[in-house]
């Protein structure tokens, strides 16, 4: 625990506040939720407006919350130690690429359901869809290791089938969980990730290469 505070600590508060904030709403006081819930009809006329930043605190059920967090933990601690180690001020770009991934994401699930009353979504799925793309372009190559699946799948290969299911949970959404948001989360972690590191494609391009 130390160690990853001292590496990656803007990372491992997140983490910690995202897990203490959802299991309090999913298990101690449900109502939490209800408050901390994205309600783009009430945001458009300024109202709750701190849900864009609190729906990311909160999740739809446990496995919802598991897969997140699994999610987060491999990619979200290497790669606040990858933008350290690349020049600036990788905590910072961290936690801009995190909390920008979080906002953007939810901005056309808002443009989209601004006159329905009846919508709200919740769950920090834009923020960490940013970040597994951002690390993407750090290291395409690495492979992952899903459920049930006995070979490593590499990653910018991963990204390409993330993207697609969410492009097909959106459109047969029956749950709260904002599948968009993953959509544009990703897109976000691309263009954040390329602003802050101007090299970033051509790395990412030798990395394929090679």
């Amino acid at each position: 625990m130390l160690q990853l505070f001292q590496t990656a600590p803007v990372a491992l508060i997140i983490f910690i506040f995202t897990l203490v904030t959802s299991f309090y709403g999913l298990y101690v006081n449900q109502n939490l939720n209800h408050q901390f819930m994205l309600h783009p009809h009430s945001f458009v006329r300024k109202q709750r407006v701190y849900t864009i930043l609190t729906s990311g605190l909160i999740h739809a059920d446990f496995g919802h919350l598991l897969f997140n967090m699994l999610t987060f933990f491999f990619f979200a601690f290497p790669l606040e130690r990858i933008l350290n180690a690349t020049g600036g001020n990788g905590h910072l770009q961290f936690a801009i690429l995190y909390i920008g991934g979080l906002i953007l994401s939810d901005i056309p699930t808002i443009v989209k359901h601004r006159n329905n009353p009846g919508y709200a979504s919740l769950g920090a799925s834009g923020a960490i869809s940013a970040v597994l793309f951002s690390f993407i372009l750090f290291d395409p190559t690495t492979r992952l290791y899903l459920f049930f699946i006995p070979i490593g799948i590499p990653a910018f290969i991963f990204g390409g089938l993330y993207l697609a299911y969410c492009v097909y949970a959106s459109r047969n959404q029956y749950d709260r969980v904002n599948h968009d948001a993953h959509f544009y989360g990703a897109l976000t972690g691309i263009i954040f990730t390329i602003l802050m590191k101007p090299g970033i494609i051509p790395h990412f391009i030798n990395q394929l290469a090679s």
